[in-house]
């Protein structure tokens, strides 16, 4: 569903005079909150208010069998469900291209950069790991899903406890915690979404933006020793030029360095 052009046409007059319905500049976010620990069952859970967009994650963990090329390391499988409670584009029922997008993304960011000790995961080589299910539930589409489910996805895995494990039995002792967290590195990844209108480029859009935007860039980037990019995924219809994807990559850099403040925020 489009804006209409109307709408478009204004949002990209506000946008040459640097502004935005919301009085924000091009490339500021909305106001984060961040709560965490909302579900008792969860080993780990957290939900986002990016401005009024709302997100839900949840963390459980189960053990299970490796994959075949990792046999000594923990597996993730994220899913995402866009719910009608939360925009009434979506319905229910299989998962669509939007869904399976949104957490293909989340998950590529967190697996690539380094986050999560993989090999930590493991409780006999071969046999058993750990297996991290990361699910995402949208409350409140109000425009940027894809930055609010990383941000809701990095809080739920930070602040998660590794559940109690029977050997004998081997097998998960659920609704028993421990007091370990989950083998997390010092590396946070998070994830920039550059959109497009006009020769302008924006972060952080609400729905009508969202929805006159004429391209789109996902870049999920982590820092080491220096800031690197571990996912990247073009979006919309029109293209990018090389010297504008280079000049989002340095945008998205800037970003990063200034988010110590929303890293704080996710570990409470």
């Amino acid at each position: 569903m489009n804006s209409s052009n109307l709408t478009k046409n204004k949002i990209k007059e506000y946008l040459k005079k640097g502004k935005r319905f919301d009085n924000r500049k091009p490339l500021d976010y909305r106001d984060l909150e961040v709560e965490t620990g909302i579900s008792k069952n969860a080993e780990g859970s957290a939900r986002i208010k990016l401005g009024k967009t709302e997100v839900v994650v949840g963390v459980k963990l189960d053990a299970g069998e490796p994959y075949p090329d990792s046999q000594d390391e923990g597996v993730m499988i994220t899913t995402a469900e866009l719910t009608p409670l939360s925009s009434d584009r979506f319905e229910y029922g299989p998962p669509r291209i939007e869904a399976i997008e949104l957490a293909r993304l989340v998950d590529r960011g967190i697996r690539e950069s380094g986050f999560i000790d993989w090999k930590k995961l493991c409780i006999k080589k071969g046999e058993k790991v750990w297996i991290i299910f990361l699910d995402i539930y949208t409350v409140n589409d109000a425009g940027n899903l894809l930055d609010a489910a990383c941000l809701g996805a990095l809080a739920a895995l930070l602040t998660a406890k590794m559940p109690k494990y029977d050997e004998k039995l081997e097998r998960v002792k659920y609704g028993e915690f421990t007091s370990k967290g989950l083998p997390l590195t010092n590396i946070v990844p998070l994830t920039f979404t550059f959109h497009k209108l006009g020769e302008n480029l924006l972060l952080d859009p609400i729905r009508e933006e969202e929805d006159s935007s004429e391209s789109r860039i996902t870049i999920a980037l982590s820092k080491d020793k220096d800031i690197r990019i571990n996912a990247l995924q073009k979006g919309n219809e029109k293209a990018l030029s090389k010297k504008e994807v280079f000049k989002i990559i340095e945008e998205a850099f800037k970003k990063f360095k200034e988010s110590e403040k929303v890293i704080g925020k996710l570990k409470k």
